[in-house]
C-alpha cells in the first residue's frame, strides 16, 4: 500500500434513482444469504437479492466440502432449508454426497461447484425472490438509527434499493460498517485467520492414495494424519486428508520447496480422480481492503507450483495426476464482526451453552488457521452448542440482521461458527426473522421470539431443550 497521504476529491450531491423496493433485502448470496432469502419469501413477501459475482453459492463455489451438518456425538443437528438445498443438489444433479462422518471435521458433506450455482438460483427463481448479480453495495441508506436500504453500483451506474428489512449476509459485514454498527476484526493483536486460494487436480489415483495410509505400518500412523484413524481411509472412498506433516518437511528438505503450512490438506471431488487441496496460505490478509485481497491473490497463485510439485513427486498416488484450476476467489475464513446485543464466545461453545432465544445448533470445534504461524488450533466441546439470536441482531442500527461468519462473537467463537452448514442455518432463521419483523411492523430485535422458534421448529429446524433433548414444534410429537 502506498505511504503517500491521502487525497480527496469533492463529489458533488445528486439524486439517484430507486431502483427496487422490498419488504426483505438480501445482501450477498453466499451460504446464509441463499437461505435468508429463501425463508423471507416462503409465505409472499417481496424479496430481493444482491450479488456482486454472477452466481451464487459463495463458498460453497471453491471446492470446500460442507462442514457442520453433524455434530460430535454422530447426530445430525443442522437440517431445515440446509438440508432442503443437498437433497435438491443431490436428486437432481448428483451435485452432493451423504454427510459423511469424519473423526476430525465430525461430518463432511461434498458438493459440487457448478451444481451448487445451478440449484441455488433455481430455487430462489421458483421462490419468487428477485436475484440481481453484478451489483454492488456501495453504502447503507440511514433514517436516523435505522437502515432503510441501500446504495448500489452497477453497469447501469449508481442506485438505491429500499427495503424494510436488510439482511447482511456479505461476509464481511460490509452494511453493518457502512451503517454505523460497531464492528471488531481479528484476535487480541488484530490478526486474522488466513484465507486459502483453493486449486483441484485431476487424475489422482484416489485408491492408492487412501490405501497407502490405511495400510501403513501402525508407527507410521502417527505423523501421516491428524486425528483421523488409518481405518477411516479403508472404508471411504471419498474423503479428507489433514497430516502427512512427515512427507512434507521430507519434500522441503530435498526440493527446498516453499510451502507455507505444516500440514496437507486434501478432499477428493465427488468427479473421479479430482482432488481440491486446501494448502495456500496468505497471512495478514484483510478481506475488506481491496489491494490486500489483490495481494493475496498473487500470492495465491505464487504458491501452487511448489505445493503441486509435492504433490506429484512425494504423495501417493499424485503419481500422473495434474493441476486443474484455481478457486473463483479466496476463501476468507475471517473479516469484520459486528458487536450485536449478544457475544458469542469460546466459553459458550466449549460449556456446549443453551440460550433461551436460540434460532439454530452448531457442534464444529473451535478450528483457527492461527495468523501468527502455519499451524491450526483445534479444540472440541465434545457435543453441540446453541446460537443465540441477539448475536444476529447488531447494536445501534435499527431494521437490519446479520448472519454468516460476521455475526457478534469473539475470535475463538468466530473459528467454530464460521462453517457453511452452520453458516446456513443462521440465514435461515435471520430470513424468517426478516418476515416476522416485516408482517408485524415491528424490528428484528423487538420481534416475538418465542413466535420465531415456533416457525423454525415447524419447518424442521433443529433446535434443543435445556436438557439437550431435540424440542419439537407445540403440539406435535417427538420422533421415536
Amino acid at each position: 500500500m502506498s505511504d503517500a497521504p491521502l487525497r480527496f476529491v469533492q463529489e458533488p450531491a445528486r439524486a439517484i434513482p430507486v431502483s427496487a423496493d422490498y419488504d426483505v433485502l438480501v445482501v450477498g448470496g453466499g451460504p446464509a444469504g441463499i437461505t435468508a432469502a429463501l425463508a423471507a419469501a416462503e409465505d409472499g413477501l417481496r424479496v430481493g437479492l444482491i450479488e456482486s459475482r454472477s452466481f451464487l453459492g459463495g463458498n460453497l463455489t471453491i471446492g470446500l466440502p460442507v462442514l457442520g451438518f453433524l455434530g460430535q456425538k454422530g447426530n445430525q443437528i443442522i437440517d431445515g432449508l440446509p438440508q432442503k438445498f443437498i437433497d435438491r443438489l443431490r436428486r437432481e444433479r448428483d451435485g452432493a454426497s451423504e454427510h459423511r462422518p469424519c473423526p476430525l471435521h465430525m461430518g463432511i458433506t461434498l458438493v459440487e461447484p457448478e451444481a451448487v450455482k445451478a440449484v441455488a438460483l433455481e430455487m430462489l427463481v421458483e421462490a419468487g425472490v428477485d436475484v440481481q448479480f453484478y451489483t454492488f453495495f456501495s453504502d447503507a441508506l440511514m433514517d436516523g438509527d435505522a437502515i432503510r436500504g441501500v446504495v448500489v453500483e452497477s453497469k447501469g451506474g449508481r442506485s438505491a434499493i429500499l427495503a424494510g428489512v436488510v439482511i447482511d449476509c456479505s461476509g464481511d459485514a460490509d452494511v453493518a460498517f457502512r451503517a454505523g454498527v460497531p464492528t471488531e476484526k481479528g484476535d487480541a493483536d488484530g490478526g486474522m485467520q488466513p484465507p486459502t486460494l483453493m486449486f483441484s487436480m485431476a487424475g489422482v489415483d484416489t485408491d492408492r492414495l487412501r490405501f497407502s495410509i490405511a495400510n501403513a505400518p501402525p508407527q507410521a500412523r502417527t505423523y501421516l494424519t491428524d486425528f483421523i484413524p488409518a481405518e477411516y481411509f479403508g472404508q471411504n472412498h471419498q474423503f479428507i486428508v489433514v497430516g502427512l506433516r512427515e512427507l512434507m518437511a521430507k519434500a522441503k528438505a530435498e526440493r527446498g520447496l516453499e510451502i507455507p503450512n505444516q500440514r496437507t490438506i486434501i478432499i477428493t471431488g465427488l468427479k473421479q480422480g479430482e482432488v481440491w487441496i486446501n494448502m495456500t496460505r496468505v497471512r495478514r490478509t484483510d478481506a475488506t481492503d481491496p489491494r490486500s485481497l489483490t495481494r493475496g491473490e498473487i500470492e495465491g497463485r505464487a504458491q501452487i507450483d511448489d505445493i503441486v510439485a509435492y504433490l506429484t513427486g512425494y504423495v501417493p498416488g499424485f503419481e500422473n495426476a495434474h493441476f486443474a484450476k484455481t478457486a473463483p476467489f479466496l476463501g476468507i475464513r475471517e473479516s469484520r464482526r459486528i458487536v450485536g446485543r449478544y457475544v458469542m464466545t469460546q466459553e459458550d461453545v466449549l460449556a456446549c451453552r443453551h440460550f433461551d432465544d436460540a434460532i439454530a445448533v452448531a457442534s464444529y470445534p473451535i478450528d483457527i488457521h492461527r495468523p501468527g504461524d502455519d499451524d491450526c488450533t483445534l479444540i472440541w466441546c465434545g457435543d453441540c452448542y446453541d446460537i443465540p439470536y441477539r448475536s444476529l441482531v447488531p447494536l445501534k442500527v435499527g431494521n437490519l440482521l446479520v448472519a454468516g461468519r460476521s455475526i457478534s462473537a469473539t475470535h475463538e467463537a468466530l473459528g467454530a461458527i464460521r462453517v457453511m452448514a452452520t453458516c446456513m442455518a443462521m440465514g435461515e432463521a435471520a430470513g424468517r426473522a426478516a418476515k416476522i419483523s416485516v408482517r408485524g411492523n415491528r424490528a428484528p430485535a423487538d420481534i416475538d421470539l418465542e413466535e420465531l422458534r415456533r416457525q423454525q421448529l415447524e419447518r424442521g429446524v433443529y433446535l434443543r431443550n435445556p436438557d439437550g433433548t431435540r424440542a419439537v414444534a407445540p403440539g406435535r410429537v417427538p420422533a421415536a
